[in-house]
Protein backbone atom coordinates (compact mmCIF):
# COMPACT_ATOMS: atom_id res chain seq x y z
CA UNK A 1 0.00 0.00 0.00
CA UNK A 2 0.96 3.49 -0.63
CA UNK A 3 1.53 5.80 2.55
CA UNK A 4 -0.38 8.76 2.41
CA UNK A 5 0.35 11.22 5.54
CA UNK A 6 -2.49 12.91 6.64
CA UNK A 7 -1.95 16.06 9.30
CA UNK A 8 -4.99 17.98 11.17
CA UNK A 9 -3.25 21.22 12.06
CA UNK A 10 -3.88 23.34 15.48
CA UNK A 11 -4.14 26.67 16.50
CA UNK A 12 -0.63 28.61 14.78
CA UNK A 13 -0.45 25.70 12.15
CA UNK A 14 -2.38 26.66 9.12
CA UNK A 15 -0.24 25.47 6.39
CA UNK A 16 2.76 22.76 5.42
CA UNK A 17 5.75 24.60 3.44
CA UNK A 18 7.48 22.84 0.63
CA UNK A 19 5.23 20.43 -1.02
CA UNK A 20 5.41 19.66 -4.88
CA UNK A 21 1.85 19.92 -7.08
CA UNK A 22 0.60 21.76 -3.88
CA UNK A 23 -3.10 22.68 -4.53
CA UNK A 24 -6.27 23.42 -2.48
CA UNK A 25 -9.23 21.02 -3.19
CA UNK A 26 -12.46 20.40 -2.12
CA UNK A 27 -13.74 17.26 -0.70
CA UNK A 28 -17.44 16.34 -0.52
CA UNK A 29 -18.36 13.85 2.35
CA UNK A 30 -21.39 11.89 3.52
CA UNK A 31 -20.77 13.80 6.49
CA UNK A 32 -21.15 17.70 5.49
CA UNK A 33 -18.56 20.17 4.36
CA UNK A 34 -14.33 19.74 5.94
CA UNK A 35 -13.30 22.21 7.66
CA UNK A 36 -11.82 23.93 4.58
CA UNK A 37 -9.94 22.88 1.69
CA UNK A 38 -7.32 20.13 1.55
CA UNK A 39 -3.99 21.02 0.80
CA UNK A 40 -2.50 17.69 -1.19
CA UNK A 41 1.35 17.38 -2.44
CA UNK A 42 4.34 15.22 -2.42
CA UNK A 43 6.92 15.87 -0.04
CA UNK A 44 9.90 14.28 -0.85
CA UNK A 45 8.24 11.52 -2.83
CA UNK A 46 5.55 11.12 -0.11
CA UNK A 47 1.90 11.98 -0.47
CA UNK A 48 0.17 14.07 1.62
CA UNK A 49 -2.54 16.04 3.23
CA UNK A 50 -2.94 19.20 5.00
CA UNK A 51 -6.14 20.01 6.60
CA UNK A 52 -6.18 22.94 8.80
CA UNK A 53 -9.10 21.88 11.83
CA UNK A 54 -9.92 25.13 12.39
CA UNK A 55 -9.71 26.51 8.80
CA UNK A 56 -8.09 28.71 7.11
CA UNK A 57 -8.63 32.10 9.41
CA UNK A 58 -9.52 30.06 12.71
CA UNK A 59 -13.38 30.32 11.79
CA UNK A 60 -14.59 27.15 13.40
CA UNK A 61 -14.55 26.58 17.35
CA UNK A 62 -13.97 23.23 19.28
CA UNK A 63 -17.32 22.53 19.60
CA UNK A 64 -18.28 23.42 15.62
CA UNK A 65 -15.09 21.40 14.08
CA UNK A 66 -16.94 19.33 11.71
CA UNK A 67 -14.63 16.02 13.01
CA UNK A 68 -16.74 13.47 11.13
CA UNK A 69 -16.46 15.34 7.71
CA UNK A 70 -12.55 16.37 8.05
CA UNK A 71 -11.80 12.46 8.92
CA UNK A 72 -14.33 11.02 5.92
CA UNK A 73 -12.42 13.18 3.90
CA UNK A 74 -8.74 12.49 4.84
CA UNK A 75 -9.75 8.62 4.01
CA UNK A 76 -11.13 9.71 1.31
CA UNK A 77 -8.01 10.70 -0.01
CA UNK A 78 -6.73 7.95 0.36
CA UNK A 79 -4.87 8.72 3.50
CA UNK A 80 -3.33 5.93 5.69
CA UNK A 81 -1.82 8.10 8.65
CA UNK A 82 -2.90 11.03 10.55
CA UNK A 83 -0.81 13.02 12.58
CA UNK A 84 -2.74 15.47 14.57
CA UNK A 85 -1.27 18.85 15.93
CA UNK A 86 -2.69 20.81 18.46
CA UNK A 87 -2.17 23.67 21.12
CA UNK A 88 -2.19 22.61 24.47
CA UNK A 89 -1.78 23.73 28.30
CA UNK A 90 -0.01 21.41 30.61
CA UNK A 91 -0.26 20.02 33.80
CA UNK A 92 3.17 19.28 34.52
CA UNK A 93 5.65 21.62 35.54
CA UNK A 94 8.24 19.39 33.38
CA UNK A 95 6.10 20.03 30.50
CA UNK A 96 7.19 23.31 30.07
CA UNK A 97 5.81 25.80 27.43
CA UNK A 98 7.65 25.10 23.82
CA UNK A 99 7.59 21.40 24.41
CA UNK A 100 5.82 18.74 22.77
CA UNK A 101 4.23 15.87 24.09
CA UNK A 102 3.46 13.11 22.17
CA UNK A 103 -0.08 11.59 23.78
CA UNK A 104 -0.81 7.96 24.07
CA UNK A 105 -4.36 8.36 26.35
CA UNK A 106 -7.16 10.68 26.47
CA UNK A 107 -9.90 11.51 29.05
CA UNK A 108 -12.84 12.62 26.63
CA UNK A 109 -15.15 15.86 28.53
CA UNK A 110 -17.03 16.94 25.66
CA UNK A 111 -20.91 16.37 25.35
CA UNK A 112 -21.36 18.50 22.45
CA UNK A 113 -20.13 16.37 19.84
CA UNK A 114 -21.20 13.66 17.21
CA UNK A 115 -18.61 10.72 18.23
CA UNK A 116 -19.25 8.09 15.88
CA UNK A 117 -19.82 7.35 12.12
CA UNK A 118 -22.01 4.26 13.24
CA UNK A 119 -25.50 4.17 14.56
CA UNK A 120 -29.05 3.07 13.99
CA UNK A 121 -29.04 1.28 10.84
CA UNK A 122 -25.59 -0.30 11.12
CA UNK A 123 -23.80 -0.32 14.67
CA UNK A 124 -20.27 -1.00 15.27
CA UNK A 125 -18.12 -1.04 18.24
CA UNK A 126 -14.14 -0.43 17.93
CA UNK A 127 -11.64 -0.79 21.10
CA UNK A 128 -10.23 2.50 21.96
CA UNK A 129 -8.44 1.19 24.86
CA UNK A 130 -4.79 2.39 23.14
CA UNK A 131 -6.39 5.26 20.91
CA UNK A 132 -2.99 5.95 19.30
CA UNK A 133 -0.97 4.18 16.79
CA UNK A 134 2.22 2.84 18.88
CA UNK A 135 3.77 2.91 15.34
CA UNK A 136 2.89 6.30 14.05
CA UNK A 137 3.87 8.16 17.69
CA UNK A 138 7.52 6.49 17.76
CA UNK A 139 7.89 8.15 14.39
CA UNK A 140 6.67 11.58 15.74
CA UNK A 141 8.40 11.44 18.96
CA UNK A 142 12.00 10.64 16.81
CA UNK A 143 11.17 12.97 14.27
CA UNK A 144 10.57 15.70 17.17
CA UNK A 145 14.23 14.42 19.15
CA UNK A 146 15.50 14.90 15.26
CA UNK A 147 14.25 18.42 14.78
CA UNK A 148 15.74 19.54 18.56
CA UNK A 149 12.57 19.84 20.03
CA UNK A 150 12.29 18.94 23.80
CA UNK A 151 9.76 15.88 23.29
CA UNK A 152 7.95 13.95 26.03
CA UNK A 153 6.72 10.66 24.91
CA UNK A 154 3.64 9.35 26.53
CA UNK A 155 1.06 11.24 28.34
CA UNK A 156 -2.51 11.70 28.99
CA UNK A 157 -4.55 14.24 27.21
CA UNK A 158 -8.04 15.68 29.00
CA UNK A 159 -10.10 16.94 26.28
CA UNK A 160 -12.60 19.15 27.25
CA UNK A 161 -15.66 20.86 25.16
CA UNK A 162 -14.84 24.33 25.77
CA UNK A 163 -14.64 27.02 24.36
CA UNK A 164 -14.00 28.53 27.78
CA UNK A 165 -10.85 27.56 29.60
CA UNK A 166 -11.20 25.23 32.95
CA UNK A 167 -12.03 26.78 36.50
CA UNK A 168 -9.12 26.61 39.26
CA UNK A 169 -10.98 23.63 40.65
CA UNK A 170 -11.40 21.48 37.53
CA UNK A 171 -7.40 22.45 36.74
CA UNK A 172 -6.71 20.70 40.14
CA UNK A 173 -8.91 17.77 39.48
CA UNK A 174 -7.71 16.88 36.09
CA UNK A 175 -4.09 17.73 37.49
CA UNK A 176 -4.33 15.88 41.27
CA UNK A 177 -6.96 13.11 40.91
CA UNK A 178 -7.40 12.47 37.43
CA UNK A 179 -3.45 12.83 36.75
CA UNK A 180 -3.85 13.91 33.23
CA UNK A 181 -0.93 15.46 31.71
CA UNK A 182 -2.13 18.11 28.93
CA UNK A 183 -5.63 19.61 28.33
CA UNK A 184 -6.98 21.06 24.97
CA UNK A 185 -10.26 21.07 23.23
CA UNK A 186 -10.13 19.14 19.64
CA UNK A 187 -8.48 15.70 20.78
CA UNK A 188 -11.44 13.87 20.78
CA UNK A 189 -14.13 13.06 19.04
CA UNK A 190 -11.04 13.16 16.39
CA UNK A 191 -8.79 10.20 18.14
CA UNK A 192 -12.01 7.71 18.36
CA UNK A 193 -13.53 8.68 14.67
CA UNK A 194 -9.65 8.20 12.97
CA UNK A 195 -10.17 4.72 14.54
CA UNK A 196 -13.35 3.94 13.60
CA UNK A 197 -12.20 4.86 9.84
CA UNK A 198 -9.05 2.32 10.46
CA UNK A 199 -6.30 5.49 10.11
CA UNK A 200 -3.52 5.18 12.23
CA UNK A 201 -3.08 8.15 14.36
CA UNK A 202 -0.87 10.01 16.24
CA UNK A 203 -1.28 12.98 18.71
CA UNK A 204 1.46 15.99 18.83
CA UNK A 205 0.47 18.28 21.51
CA UNK A 206 2.26 21.39 21.26
CA UNK A 207 2.21 22.85 25.06
CA UNK A 208 1.48 26.75 24.52
CA UNK A 209 1.32 27.59 28.43
CA UNK A 210 0.61 26.27 31.92
CA UNK A 211 -3.08 25.96 32.87
CA UNK A 212 -4.41 27.71 35.95
CA UNK A 213 -3.28 25.20 38.40
CA UNK A 214 0.32 26.94 38.10
CA UNK A 215 0.85 30.17 40.50
CA UNK A 216 2.44 31.68 38.15
CA UNK A 217 -0.15 30.79 35.81
CA UNK A 218 -1.91 34.55 36.39
CA UNK A 219 1.59 36.61 35.47
CA UNK A 220 1.59 34.94 31.83
CA UNK A 221 1.02 37.48 29.55
CA UNK A 222 -0.90 36.50 25.82
CA UNK A 223 1.94 38.31 23.93
CA UNK A 224 4.09 35.14 25.72
CA UNK A 225 1.59 32.49 24.76
CA UNK A 226 1.57 33.93 21.20
CA UNK A 227 5.32 33.73 20.78
CA UNK A 228 5.25 30.83 22.07
CA UNK A 229 2.62 29.18 19.51
CA UNK A 230 4.78 30.69 16.61
CA UNK A 231 7.95 28.92 17.93
CA UNK A 232 5.53 25.63 17.90
CA UNK A 233 4.02 26.12 14.54
CA UNK A 234 7.63 26.64 13.30
CA UNK A 235 8.84 23.47 15.20
CA UNK A 236 5.65 21.25 14.07
CA UNK A 237 6.10 22.42 10.46
CA UNK A 238 10.27 20.62 11.26
CA UNK A 239 9.04 17.67 12.90
CA UNK A 240 6.59 17.37 9.81
CA UNK A 241 9.13 17.93 7.34
CA UNK A 242 11.07 14.67 8.68
CA UNK A 243 7.96 12.52 8.35
CA UNK A 244 8.37 11.39 4.68
CA UNK A 245 11.88 9.88 5.09
CA UNK A 246 10.54 7.95 8.05
CA UNK A 247 7.38 6.64 6.97
CA UNK A 248 8.64 5.87 3.47
CA UNK A 249 6.26 5.66 0.30
CA UNK A 250 5.48 2.29 0.76
CA UNK A 251 3.03 1.21 4.21
CA UNK A 252 3.33 -1.81 5.70
CA UNK A 253 0.27 -3.54 7.46
CA UNK A 254 -0.35 -1.79 10.88
CA UNK A 255 1.20 -3.87 14.18
CA UNK A 256 -1.41 -2.76 16.62
CA UNK A 257 -4.06 -3.40 13.58
CA UNK A 258 -5.43 0.48 13.45
CA UNK A 259 -5.91 -0.38 9.81
CA UNK A 260 -7.93 -3.58 10.61
CA UNK A 261 -9.81 -2.21 13.51
CA UNK A 262 -13.51 -3.06 12.18
CA UNK A 263 -12.54 -6.54 11.46
CA UNK A 264 -14.93 -7.53 14.79
CA UNK A 265 -16.48 -4.24 15.09
CA UNK A 266 -19.71 -4.31 13.39
CA UNK A 267 -22.56 -5.62 14.95
CA UNK A 268 -25.74 -5.00 13.04
CA UNK A 269 -26.12 -8.11 10.78
CA UNK A 270 -26.42 -7.68 7.03
CA UNK A 271 -30.38 -8.11 6.50
CA UNK A 272 -30.53 -5.04 8.75
CA UNK A 273 -28.47 -2.55 7.59
CA UNK A 274 -30.05 0.10 6.35
CA UNK A 275 -28.85 1.15 2.81
CA UNK A 276 -28.95 4.92 3.32
CA UNK A 277 -26.79 4.57 6.37
CA UNK A 278 -24.27 1.91 4.35
CA UNK A 279 -23.73 4.19 1.64
CA UNK A 280 -22.53 7.08 3.72
CA UNK A 281 -20.06 4.87 5.13
CA UNK A 282 -18.51 4.04 1.95
CA UNK A 283 -15.06 5.63 2.84
CA UNK A 284 -14.99 4.72 6.40
CA UNK A 285 -16.00 1.23 6.24
CA UNK A 286 -15.69 0.24 2.46
CA UNK A 287 -13.20 -2.48 3.29
CA UNK A 288 -15.22 -4.63 5.39
CA UNK A 289 -19.12 -3.77 4.23
CA UNK A 290 -18.25 -4.56 0.30
CA UNK A 291 -17.50 -8.22 1.59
Amino acid sequence: METMIGVIGGSGLYEIAGLEDARWQAVDTPWGTPSDEILTGRLNGVKMAFLPRHGRGHVHSPTTVPYRANIDALKRLGVTDVIAVSACGSFREEYAPGHFLIVDQYIDRTFAREKSFFGTGCVAHVSVAHPTCARLSDVCYQAAQDSGITAHRGGTYLTMEGPQFSTLAESRLYRDVWGCDVIGMTGMPEAKLAREAELCYASVAMITDYDCWHPDHDAVEVTQIIATLTQNADNARSLVARLPAMLGATRAPCPQGCDRALDTAIMTAPAKRDPAVLAKLDAVAGRVLKG
